[in-house]
């Protein structure tokens, strides 16, 4: 009897792991579209570069300046795309001790997801300023990207996109508000996988240890709780 009652008494918990789990397979897979544009950014340059710098070596006299500088440009992209190769590793396989700034993940949240979402007729306004305090990098990192994307699968576009920010005392607070407008419907076709849900995305902030909660009728608020300042 002991043993079946232990048995269910995790079930729940296992439960909730579980679709914290599909959930995150779930965000990962809609954004490895927007994850594929930013590692092939530092890459495509380097090619044109090669071709230039070919050329320059294959004349008479070479401008051993110029081709110089190419090759210092060569190795800034490479050093560049090692970084976007790293960073993107770190959202499959986060180190949880790792902190960050709110002002910082949500510019970067912004610019891994602002041109998928302009494709698709969203236009994102990222309005944080500066708040005071560390998060947790894949916290904000899980939650503000899917909030992103379960608020534009839930509405139509044309619509703007505002998020902002603000320093509690329980934490930091990000809304984000969608607001219809006129304008272009989007292009994009529709996503290569599932829509992200309001289920997945509580289950998200369960696993993380924050808040997620509907803010008006087409707004979400996430609370994320305040941790001590660690380097990555």
């Amino acid at each position: 009897m002991l043993a079946a009652a232990e048995l269910n008494s995790d079930k729940p918990r296992l439960q909730v792991s579980a679709a914290a789990e599909a959930a995150r397979y779930t965000l990962l897979r809609r954004l490895a579209p927007s994850m594929r544009h930013h590692l092939v950014v530092n890459l495509q340059p380097i090619g044109m570069i090669y071709e230039v710098m070919d050329r320059r070596l294959r004349a008479p006299e070479p401008d051993l300046a110029n081709v110089h500088d190419s090759a210092n440009k060569i190795n800034a992209f490479a050093r560049a795309a090692l970084n976007s190769c790293l960073d993107v590793v770190s959202w499959l396989a986060p180190d949880d001790s790792v902190t960050c700034t709110v002002s910082e993940s949500a510019a970067e949240c912004a610019g891994l997801l602002a041109t998928s979402l302009s494709f698709r007729g969203f236009a994102l306004r990222n309005q944080v300023g500066s708040v005071a305090g560390h998060v947790r990098r894949a916290s904000i990192r899980n939650l503000l990207t899917g909030a992103l994307i379960c608020i534009t699968d839930e509405f139509h576009p044309p619509a703007e996109l505002v998020l902002t920010a603000r320093a509690e005392d329980d934490g930091a607070a990000l809304s984000l508000t969608l607001k219809p407008t006129d304008g272009e419907q989007g292009f994009a076709p529709e996503a290569g996988y599932r829509h992200l849900t309001w289920d997945d995305l509580q289950a998200l902030a369960s696993a993380e240890g924050a808040q997620v909660a509907r803010e008006g009728a087409q707004g979400i608020r996430l609370l994320l709780p305040w941790m001590q300042p660690v380097q990555a």
